[in-house]
């Protein structure tokens, strides 16, 4: 296990932006053996926002950023670091990072990464850019964390379809000696990959005529190698004792009073993993908000995207301990802590 104690960043803001185009579940009538009221209930997602052919993932996250920016009144020549949370990205070849930052008009002088990575993504793109900036040389700098995963998913995969949303986040860090920073706990588990997993189209399986064909595999379950595989059974075990104990850890760790935490964002996973894990942690519901009902499961970007859609108004307005808590593909999972003042948080972009 990794823990991490990152002094002098802070979160300055947070900006999400979700395609214009909604999906709703309730519609969904051609997948054999569906139960959607069932589905409803147990996932609690009702809809979803998808995006349309040519959209990418970084043309949500340029949206959040340019807003971002702006309301921040920040100079993008201070702009000095850049990262990118998704596994969507533009291309294969070259990362999406410096394209975005061109884009965006920063400087040359700003450094930029990809990080390929889920559910877990945020956490990790917060440990990894607050790292870059803890000692003073790096002022300001953006997280952009979003996937596109409607793109990977079947129609006709009832136990992948369903769930997947689409959303671009981005989070302003600052430099700000002697503040109180970001506690982390950080694991991983590759034995578990191939719990969730597109099997073809990278360099172990590169794409054929025959992986690009969609196969049955049960009564709603159709797909092809190229398309998102899901196994829920070791997906749920490991999330529901994954997250509860990297969260007690990190408590434990740091001597965190639960108690003391306003709000705990999870990971957008599905509304039944979600509470078991928050009855295995006994928190009281109005600490852990959930923004499934609308958006679904949007990956990396379901922990910003809950912050902005449900409780900006309490953290635009004062101080909050905040726990962040990501888990998933890979397998990986993560845990941040942190204090938040007077977030600048735009209302929700929608992208069209």
């Amino acid at each position: 296990m990794a823990f991490l104690d990152l002094k002098n960043v802070i979160i300055r803001g947070i900006s999400a932006c979700v395609p214009s185009t909604i999906e709703e579940n309730i519609d969904l009538v051609d997948i054999p053996t569906l139960d959607i009221d069932k589905l409803i209930k147990t996932t609690g997602v009702e809809r979803r926002h998808i995006i349309t052919p040519g959209t990418c993932m970084s043309d949500l996250c340029f949206a959040a950023a340019e807003k971002l920016i702006k309301e921040l009144n920040w100079d993008k020549a201070d702009i000095e670091g850049l990262i990118i949370v998704t596994q969507s990205p533009d291309y294969l070849v070259p990362a999406t990072s410096p394209i975005l930052q061109d884009r965006l008009g920063l400087s040359q002088n700003c450094f930029t990464i990809d990080i390929s990575l889920g559910c877990s993504g945020y956490v990790y793109g917060l440990s990894t850019l607050g790292s870059y900036m803890q000692n003073g040389m790096i002022k300001k700098a953006l997280l952009c964390v979003g996937d596109v995963s409607s793109i990977s998913c079947s129609k006709n995969d009832k136990s992948t379809y369903p769930l997947f949303g689409d959303a671009g986040t981005v989070t302003a860090l600052e430099y700000c000696n002697g503040a109180e920073g970001m506690k982390f706990h950080l694991s991983s588990d590759g034995s578990g990959y191939k719990s969730i997993i597109i099997p073809a189209g990278g360099h172990r399986n590169k794409i054929t005529h025959e992986s690009l064909k969609e196969h049955q595999l049960e009564q709603g379950i159709c797909r092809s190698d190229v398309q998102l595989w899901l196994d829920g059974m070791d997906v749920f075990s490991f999330g529901i004792s994954k997250a509860p104990d990297t969260v007690n850890k990190l408590l434990e760790k740091f001597d965190i009073a639960k108690e003391s935490v306003d709000h705990f964002y999870f990971h957008q996973a599905n509304m039944m993993m979600n509470e078991r894990i928050r009855k295995k942690l006994k928190l009281p519901e109005e600490k852990v908000p959930y923004s499934l009902k609308n958006f679904g499961n949007t990956s990396s970007a379901s922990i910003p995207l809950t912050m902005v859609t449900e409780t900006a108004h309490k953290l635009r307005s004062g101080v909050n301990s905040i726990i962040t808590c990501g888990f998933g593909v890979g397998l990986s999972w993560a845990t941040m802590q942190c204090t938040t003042e007077l977030l600048v948080i735009p209302d929700l972009i929608y992208y069209e």
